[in-house]
């Protein structure tokens, strides 16, 4: 059985969350990090509901 997607869109850090003093990681490198997960889960679930059924 495979886990199921991440079905909540992560969300942009708000303004008042980046400091711009070039922390590593950066609240916008988390971000852009859980949003290309939250993509390749929804890409994922969308090929996993297009294959046909395995023939037994």
């Amino acid at each position: 059985m495979q886990p199921s997607p991440i079905t909540e869109k992560p969300q942009p850090p708000a303004p008042n969350e980046c400091c711009e003093s070039g922390c590593d990681p950066c609240v916008w490198d988390i971000y852009r990090a859980a949003l290309q997960q939250w993509e390749q889960a929804q890409q994922d679930a969308n090929t996993d509901t297009t294959k046909p059924a395995a023939q037994t």
